[in-house]
């Protein structure tokens, strides 16, 4: 199998570096030099990666190609490139739809929509994909957890999550910066700002099963500091204004 990539940005990093640690059988990722850095740091990086001259190079030489270019990008480029029915196009492209997409590959490819994001490199977190497809939900296994939505529309709450990863690095950065401030050594601080997070999210993933609200009142004592935590955010609006942006962002996928 070769893997191709139109745009080489975070997405794309992230993601060949997954498959090159992972146990994802390939013969080779061709990747665009559109963002040159990017490609060259990859190709130095692993073997089996070589960077394409333009991007029907990738088309012309890959089973599987991955879309990987911001929308107003991909609404240029994609109609001007010419696909085969037997490939597998699979697009990050956040607000261009199945219909966009159909409409701008022209042939009958298998078209799925994807959401990695950044932790897939280190074979984690999830992928949401539509529509469902069990030769990608294989691939994505191998580099996280595969989420198949079976409608378009319930795609979009999925990916308007995925626009709150920035927030919860920003909500680590201030926490960090608090005990800086206070004294701590910058190291120490992550160090143990993201330890506490990565401990937080592995405890909700082994109790998901439970609604996570069970969490938030197993771990508040009566007075106690994380009591305190929760009312106090909630009275000045953290919760509603998460809410809300959440809406927000969705609210710009349906624009589309």
């Amino acid at each position: 199998m070769k893997l191709g990539f139109i745009g080489t940005g975070k997405i794309t990093s992230s993601v060949v570096t997954g498959i090159c640690g992972s146990k994802i059988s390939f013969k080779k990722i061709i990747v665009s030099s559109r963002n040159r850095n990017v490609a060259r740091n990859l190709k130095r990086k692993f073997k089996k990666v070589f960077i394409a001259k333009n991007n029907q190079e990738i088309i012309n030489s890959c089973n599987w190609i991955f879309l990987a270019v911001t929308p107003s990008v991909g609404e240029k480029i994609i109609k001007h490139l010419k696909f085969k029915s037997s490939q597998t196009v699979i697009s990050f492209i956040s607000t261009m739809t199945l219909h966009q997409l159909k409409k701008a590959i022209k042939v009958k490819a298998k078209i799925v929509r994807a959401v990695p994001l950044p932790p897939i490199s280190l074979r984690k977190g999830p992928v949401p994909i539509f529509p469902p497809n069990k030769k990608v939900k294989n691939f994505f296994n191998k580099l996280g957890t595969t989420v198949e939505i079976t409608n378009e529309k319930l795609s979009k709450n999925f990916w308007s999550t995925s626009g709150m990863m920035a927030p919860f690095y920003e909500l680590l950065s201030t926490m960090s910066n608090w005990l800086v401030k206070r004294g701590v050594k910058r190291d120490k601080a992550q160090k143990y700002i993201t330890s506490l997070f990565v401990a937080l999210s592995e405890d909700a993933v082994v109790n998901s099963k439970k609604d996570l609200k069970h969490l938030v009142k197993e771990s508040q004592t009566p007075k106690g500091l994380n009591e305190q935590g929760v009312k106090e955010l909630r009275k000045a609006g953290f919760y509603r204004a998460t809410d809300k942006t959440l809406s927000s962002i969705l609210k710009r996928l349906n624009k589309v």
